[in-house]
């Protein structure tokens, strides 16, 4: 996918690469370097947490000084959430759960959404506002690979990006499932290496998430 300057569909999101980081920022000034490590390593389109007072300014350090990246917003938990996060400049948003309301109003922002989902009531709620391509939170605490097959026979045109507890260790597990697009994860930007400014290491981890086979 051509970066450009639209806004990315959801399963443009999910395809663009194996994993896609799950970024929880203290302080901005750290913000533009980890995107620009990340982007070095791979990996372009990036999940900003919304789990910090600075998540909003981060997002938009990103969006305006890192042009290779795709900054999205996740954590959104509300139709206000997502028109902030949009304001702030994010290209597409993630919710740990789903709603009509964060539906409707990512559809009328025109910002894609990979909406949360735990349940096959969640998958169908989901899809009946129009989403065909699913984040699957938490996924290891909610079934893991197994949950993921059993979905497929009843659910076999969603799309997943599992994320909660998916690590090095099992992400070949659920990368090599025929739903799984992609998967999110918190271990390319360890709390450690972000704080010592280590963008070497992250540059690292996103070049080895980059190159994980998939189905």
């Amino acid at each position: 996918m051509a970066v450009g300057t639209s806004n990315p569909t959801a399963l443009e999101v999910m395809q663009d690469a194996p994993v896609i980081p799950v970024i929880v920022l203290q302080d901005v000034a750290h913000a533009v370097p980890l995107a620009r490590a990340l982007v070095a390593g791979g990996i372009r389109m990036l999940e900003v947490t919304l789990r910090t007072p600075v998540a909003l300014a981060c997002i938009e350090k990103i969006a305006k000084e890192v042009p290779d990246a795709v900054v999205g917003a996740g954590t959104v938990r509300s139709a206000a959430d997502a028109q902030a996060a949009q304001l702030a400049g994010a290209r597409f948003a993630v919710s740990p759960g789903y709603i009509h309301a964060i539906g409707k109003a990512c559809h009328d922002l025109g910002l894609a959404l990979l909406p949360g989902v735990a349940t096959g009531s969640e998958i169908l709620a989901a899809q009946e506002d129009g989403y065909q391509q699913l984040k699957f939170f938490p996924a290891l605490q909610a079934g893991g690979p197994a949950m993921l097959k059993a979905w497929h026979g009843p659910f076999n045109d969603v799309l997943f990006c599992p994320t909660g507890g998916v690590s090095t260790a099992n992400a070949g597990e659920f990368l090599a499932l025929p739903n799984v697009a992609c998967v999110g994860g918190s271990w390319l930007t360890p709390a450690d290496a972000v704080a010592r400014g280590d963008w070497d290491r992250i540059t690292q981890l996103a070049a080895e998430a980059a190159r994980l086979p998939r189905a």
